[in-house]
């Protein structure tokens, strides 16, 4: 529902009032403005502020036409543009200066100050904003004028532009209340057309005398039809002059609702703009954009012909345009935002907190929530010499058993990053991911029209069911996964868009399950060229444990439980649970703004151990012979985006060396899964050294103990078939020793007193032994 202002407790029928007897107001005109009037109008009179508020008309457009009215709004309007100070300094006294210095068109005007100062004025606008604009208009173009002089003789004219306009109504709310009306709406820019001349100032010629008539002023509304000559007093015909006739620029963009806005099941309403002056090409297909304009409706007879009755296009003539992306940098978070994240960020730990929170509605999958933190913070694009330009976007693959809640990582996605585009790789076809050509109904002209990719520019990309796409389809966004660029060359239009998104895709193996005894490549139906492009890999296997498979099942059936809405608890459970509730709302609004925020910061590559990157990168390179994935230079260039965005968590202008060991750690993990089972345990022990140094060793340790387990369980159920209770698991303290110094750690008191060991372990000092309830 759209939200109208309110201005002194007044609506705007409290301020219509009958006709009554006009009561004018004569003052005398003494500033600089009578320089610029005519002489008749010296004499002529104007209306006050109190005398314009009390509407004497059956309509404001009709109180707004009346003379003395308009003299009235012009004489305010200029007046605030010259007399509106913040903090003891003028507002647009300077961005006069800036136009005519600068010889610019526009001059942009905040509405909450028109409507703190004038708001009256701010009340008209909304509800007649092509009559108020036209005020507004002259107005502004005359204290330009009265401030450079020779600003008249350039023959320029001065449009003012509302910024900041308080009620933001949807695409698809828009109805006949709207019409005429000053809106603000929201979307993506899905085509635009070129650029045409448009009449403005109208003159014809006589066909019988000769004599030039007008000029006359032609808008989107109405059409000028000339009845006689005013020389010779004949009927036509009537010959248009192209030479003395002004034109305008005209463009239309397509603007469509915005992904993450439209309801389930329903399809997305689009709207035309018109763009004039200077608005033309200030935005291009892909960019989320908010329109502030006025709702007109517009006589069409393709559709007059098609539904058989009077029907009209709706179009809304922009008057200001501002870009979503520069919005989420500058308004998007405020002086409080910015404080909390700082003192977020003050804590060491905050990466590991911030790969927790991802998808907490999901067990387990360590690897996947790391890599999909990692990816939307992302690296730091760079652009050698403008000639050569690195991604700094990371994609990733997960690729795995069904069941394995692929999909809701996607979901997840969608709700968390500021902008992103889902698809499924059935629904999706080469020219829906990239970018089609097709014809304009109206001017007959080839046009644009943006896919996923360039709809996710800046975001990111969501693709289910990757292996379910054509071959072909997935060829096509080859250029976008590198180059992040989409190149067209179709009915005579060679055009490069921007797809600069990361992408984060799903599939399922050949077979349905994944298959440790054989190599990647025979798991998955996707061409090296386009796993090469895919940063992170993340093989996910439904594997039988006992151990892990009893956490699993007791989180999810907690999972439904606590979800049910008719559940009832006792108090305690429930005032622990609306706590935690509430902390994980909390921290996922901040982890949004997080997001943006730390995406400004720019971490430069320092403190890096290049003999050490080179010697992994060499021996990685020797080991993949063996099978797997394929490693090239761009795993080089992955690791250095991971330590990047790995920088980017702690809000670090630098990265340093715990950066880059998270970045190997995980594509040596992304490496490992993509072995087979005999190999990976291999070259687990040859890249020991490099996984333990991501490991602080507190966690390193708990993962060795919950190895000891796993193995300890299995060896019970395979020595005693009988044997039902395997709840209470006994492991020897020496044992779990001589695994620690197994990987550099000889001192294991301070974790057994620790408080994530008491979580899940009890220790046994008089025993020597480590207990799992």
């Amino acid at each position: 529902m759209v939200t109208q202002p309110c201005y002194q407790n007044h609506s705007l029928n409290d301020l219509i009032k009958p006709i009554n007897k006009r009561r004018r107001h004569r003052v005398p005109i003494e500033n600089k403005e009578a320089e610029n009037m005519e002489d008749e109008e010296d004499e002529e009179e104007y209306m006050n502020l109190d005398e314009i508020t009390e509407v004497k008309a059956s309509s404001v457009i009709d109180w707004i036409r009346i003379p003395a009215v308009r003299r009235g709004i012009y004489q305010q309007f200029s007046n605030f543009l010259r007399t509106y100070v913040e903090d003891g300094k003028s507002v647009y006294g300077p961005r006069i200066e800036e136009l005519t210095r600068d010889q610019l068109h526009s001059l942009n005007v905040n509405f909450q100050h028109l409507s703190k100062s004038k708001p009256v004025l701010a009340l008209f606008l909304q509800e007649s904003p092509e009559e108020m604009l036209k005020i507004f208009d002259e107005a502004a173009y005359n204290v330009s004028v009265q401030n450079h002089a020779g600003y008249k003789h350039l023959g320029k004219e001065v449009r003012v532009r509302f910024t900041d306009f308080p009620s933001l109504t949807n695409i698809r709310d828009l109805r006949q209340t709207n019409l005429n009306r000053l809106v603000r709406v929201a979307g993506v820019i899905t085509r635009r057309t070129g650029v045409f001349p448009q009449l403005k100032y109208v003159k014809y010629n006589c066909g019988k005398c000769g004599g030039i008539l007008g000029p006359y002023t032609q808008d989107i509304q109405t059409e000028i039809k000339l009845n006689h000559c005013l020389h010779c007093q004949s009927k036509g015909p009537f010959i248009l002059n192209t030479e003395q006739t002004l034109y305008s620029d005209y463009q239309k963009i397509t603007l469509q609702e915005s992904p993450g806005m439209v309801p389930a099941g329903r399809l997305p309403r689009h709207r035309e703009v018109v763009l004039l002056g200077d608005l033309i090409d200030s935005a291009k297909p892909g960019e989320e954009i908010e329109v502030t304009g006025i709702y007109r409706n517009n006589f069409d007879v393709s559709l007059n012909i098609k539904n058989g009755f009077p029907v009209f296009a709706t179009i809304i003539e922009a008057n200001y345009i501002s870009k979503k992306e520069d919005l989420f940098e500058s308004n998007q978070l405020t002086e409080e935002d910015k404080r909390q994240i700082q003192e977020l960020a003050k804590d060491d730990k905050i990466s590991k907190r911030i790969f927790k929170s991802i998808a907490p509605s999901i067990y387990g999958h360590d690897d996947i929530k790391r890599a999909i933190a990692l990816s939307l913070f992302g690296g730091v694009p760079k652009n050698i010499q403008d000639k050569h330009r690195l991604r700094g976007d990371i994609n990733i693959l997960m690729l795995g058993d069904p069941g394995t809640a692929k999909s809701q990582f996607l979901k997840y996605v969608e709700k968390t990053a500021h902008r992103a585009v889902f698809t499924t790789g059935q629904g999706a076809s080469a020219v829906g991911l990239t970018a089609s050509v097709r014809k304009d109904q109206i001017t007959k002209e080839w046009t644009l029209e943006a896919g996923a990719l360039v709809l996710a520019d800046k975001g990111v990309c969501l693709i289910d069911e990757f292996d379910k796409m054509n071959d072909s389809d997935r060829t096509s966004i080859h250029e976008a996964m590198e180059q992040q660029t989409i190149s067209i060359s179709k009915a005579g239009i060679n055009a490069s868009l921007n797809a600069r998104c990361a992408i984060i895709a799903a599939a399922n193996p050949i077979r349905g399950r994944y298959n440790t005894s054989i190599s990647f490549s025979q798991n998955v139906d996707l061409t090296e060229p386009i796993l090469s492009r895919f940063d992170v890999l993340c093989v996910v296997k439904d594997t039988v444990d006992p151990f892990a498979d009893e956490i699993l099942a007791n989180f999810v059936v907690n999972s439904h439980i606590r979800s049910h809405p008719e559940e009832t608890h006792s108090e305690e459970l429930l005032a622990s649970q609306d706590q935690n509730a509430s902390e994980q709302s909390y921290f996922y609004e901040l982890l949004r703004k997080y997001i943006i925020y730390a995406k400004q910061i720019t971490p430069q590559l320092t403190n890096l151990d290049e003999a050490m990157i080179s010697e992994l990168y060499s021996n990685l390179r020797k080991e993949a012979q063996s099978g797997g994935i394929p490693i090239t230079v761009r795993y080089l260039e992955s690791m250095l985006r991971l330590a990047e965005a790995h920088a980017r968590m702690h809000l670090r202008d630098n990265t340093d060396t715990n950066d880059l060991d998270i970045a190997i750690d995980v594509v040596l993990q992304s490496f490992f899964s993509s072995q087979k089972y005999s190999i990976a345990s291999k070259l687990k022990k040859v890249f020991s050294q490099y996984i333990n140094k991501a490991k602080d060793q507190q966690e390193l340790l708990l993962h060795v103990l919950n190895t000891l387990i796993r193995e300890k369980v299995r060896v019970q159920r395979a020595s005693d078939s009988d044997v039902t209770n395997t709840n209470s698991v006994i492991i020897k303290v020496s044992d779990f020793r001589k695994q620690a110094k197994y990987h550099n750690i000889h001192n294991i008191d301070h974790f057994l007193k620790s408080d994530e060991f008491k979580k899940h372990y009890i220790w046994d000092e008089a025993h020597d032994a480590i207990i799992k309830e």
